[in-house]
């Protein structure tokens, strides 16, 4: 199994918690990204990352003086988001770390695949963001099918994590020999359920560091979620769909 989360925009270096075990598999790739990147005026690269000033002046000097190859952040520290803090990889236990070298895989527009303790550099450039590198009109045309090649040399099983901008960027290419199931945080609204962003993004942080304290395999014992108040729903789930749903609303609407 492989579980697959996105990043985050927001990035720190961390040079002491944990060390470096290896370079990123695509930073020949990444390197090439920063060339083109570099070729563009700050104006330009603003628009690209859709920021104010102050985030852009930061990024621009981040891409001026970036080094792929020294002074690296395991991938894992590296990012600060609500998905990071809520997966608190900096107090992992000796077991837990080893659970997610193992099984953790972070997607990236910048990276591409990143294996947690990789050593990674502050960026920015989000999966959907439109550079043509190369003749490709995007960074999914781009990557195209070498992030699931590599995946699917590793497992016959992905566990999909990552919001659909980045899912989007593997889901299509995996062949039909590997399962692709993706988990689902939602509550009732309106008589549906729906996602909304900032609890999925916690949802899906808690439930990485819940399957390393558990140390989860099979795919059925992910059913025993119940961290945040979210509870696995049968009558919602399929194959491919684990449905989570928060503070017992599906019974709630059920019952109405």
């Amino acid at each position: 199994m492989r579980i697959i989360i996105s990043p985050a925009k927001k990035m720190k270096m961390d040079l002491d918690s944990f060390a470096v075990e290896g370079l990123p598999t695509f930073v020949d790739e990444a390197e090439r990204l920063r060339t083109t990147l570099l070729e563009m005026s700050p104006k330009e690269l603003q628009t690209l990352w859709r920021c104010g000033d102050a985030i852009a002046g930061l990024n621009v000097e981040r891409l001026r003086d970036m080094d792929l190859r020294r002074r690296l952040t395991p991938a894992v520290l590296a990012y600060e988001g609500l998905q990071y803090q809520y997966m608190a990889p900096g107090v992992f236990e000796t077991g837990h770390l080893a659970y997610i070298r193992e099984h953790l895989r972070i997607l990236s527009g910048f990276y591409g695949l990143l294996r947690p303790f990789d050593g990674v550099t502050p960026y920015r450039l989000e999966m959907q963001a439109r550079l043509s590198v190369d003749g490709k009109k995007d960074l999914y045309a781009f990557w195209g099918g070498r992030l699931a090649e590599h995946l699917a040399a590793e497992t016959d099983l992905v566990l999909n994590l990552a919001s659909k901008e980045y899912s989007r960027a593997v889901e299509p290419y995996l062949p039909a020999s590997v399962r692709f199931l993706t988990c689902t945080f939602g509550e009732w609204k309106g008589g549906k359920i729906v996602e909304k962003g900032t609890v999925c993004k916690m949802a899906r942080g808690q439930m990485v560091r819940w399957l390393a304290e558990n140390n989860i395999e099979d795919t059925g014992d992910i059913r025993a979620f119940a961290d945040l108040g979210y509870a696995f729903s049968p009558a919602h789930s399929t194959e491919n769909n684990a449905v989570f749903i928060k503070d017992g609303t599906a019974e709630q609407q059920e019952g109405e």
